[in-house]
């Protein structure tokens, strides 16, 4: 029953949504790096809650309190370990789905999983709130990996069924990056931000929700990380990015529409370049092949599926009775409390702090 993930670079999230405080334990940070707590609560800043009608309406200044492996602004090397509050808790809320499951949501599964002991309150240790200790502990790795280099940035790629343009997968620009990296709202095309909140607002306001996609790349990865088979780095990102509540598929490049091409036009053909560096022409493969990178950006977009939590009127069961030996019963639910009719927009520094803490793994295994 482990939260815990990583070889080279270990991280244990724990806490419950509407426990009195969640937090990280990071063991395997170098020792002595000088850590800008400034930039970690701005990625901090950028998925907290309540900040908009687009999001829940729980707010939390997600400021996070270093207890141990930070010592006069640097890393010691011991395990590192914060905490971040739970203020705005208002778990009367969610009395209701303690014996009523929220179809899509973990409460039927964490029921069984954990014999009903679970803590259901806000989704427990199920909720979007554990990714605010991802985010500080990807904060953290990627301040370590922009030293070497190697920067990470991301943006929404649909809403629902409306599509942002993709990156150019074989060159990046850096203005692209800046302006991306301090966006609210980080779009390719900024044309499509308004059409893209008036559809989240139109589910909110029908008692609904809506999904969509994230589209995020890692610039500046030498050639040769990563291995075949059952290290390589598809699966190393992937594991990492399957650890985050609504991500629901990811795909390298082209991904399934890879599927769609003859081979000469799926085949990232190679050149040399005036400096002596083997890049490729495309980079249909997302950066990755058989496993290890190949120099190119590595570029993966995952899926994120719509909250869960709707007011909409919902079938489901009831085990009131279950828990004294009874039977389950068929009932309907209909969710109360605070809940984001989107999270996409949230998510997008969720993705990138993620990516941060694979990559990090990787390089440092190496």
């Amino acid at each position: 029953m482990s939260s815990m993930w990583g070889k080279n670079l270990k991280i244990s999230v724990f806490g419950e949504s509407h426990g009195s405080e969640i937090g990280v334990v990071i063991d395997g940070l170098e020792p002595g790096f000088e850590i800008d707590l400034d930039e970690v609560e701005r990625q901090m800043d950028r998925r907290k809650p309540g900040k908009n009608r687009m999001s829940t309406a729980r707010k939390e200044d997600d400021k996070a309190n270093i207890v141990s492996g930070f010592f006069e602004g640097k890393t010691t090397g011991t395990p590192l370990c914060a905490t971040i509050k739970n203020k705005d808790r208002k778990s009367a809320d969610y009395t209701q789905i303690r014996d009523n499951f929220r179809p899509g949501h973990a409460d039927y599964t964490g029921f069984v999983r954990y014999n009903g002991f679970n803590d259901y309150r806000g989704g427990g240790h199920f909720s979007g709130r554990l990714t605010a200790p991802i985010v500080f502990a990807g904060a953290i790795c990627r301040q370590i990996l922009e030293k070497k280099g190697i920067e990470i940035v991301s943006h929404i790629k649909a809403i629902k069924d409306i599509d942002d343009s993709s990156f150019d997968y074989t060159n990046i620009e850096d203005n692209l990056i800046e302006r991306l990296s301090y966006s609210d709202f980080p779009l390719i095309d900024e044309s499509l931000e308004d059409e893209m909140k008036a559809e989240i607002l139109k589910a909110r306001e029908s008692l609904n929700s809506v999904g969509g996609k994230i589209e995020c790349a890692v610039i500046g990865m030498d050639a040769g990380v990563g291995s075949p088979i059952f290290d390589s780095v598809e699966s190393v990102i992937s594991s990492m990015m399957f650890s985050i509540p609504a991500v629901k598929g990811i795909e390298f490049g082209e991904g399934f529409d890879i599927s769609k091409m003859y081979g000469s036009e799926a085949n990232d053909e190679m050149y040399v370049d005036d400096n002596g560096n083997i890049l490729s022409y495309t980079n249909n493969n997302g950066g990755v092949i058989g496993g290890i990178t190949n120099g190119m950006p590595v570029v993966f977009t995952v899926a994120i599926k719509p909250t869960p939590s709707i007011a909409s009127k919902q079938r489901t069961v009831n085990v009131a009775d279950l828990r004294s030996d009874g039977d389950v019963k068929n009932t309907e639910i209909e969710v109360n409390g605070r809940h984001d009719p989107c999270i996409v927009q949230r998510a997008v520094s969720v993705i990138e702090s993620a990516a941060a803490i694979a990559v990090f793994d990787m390089l440092y295994g190496m």
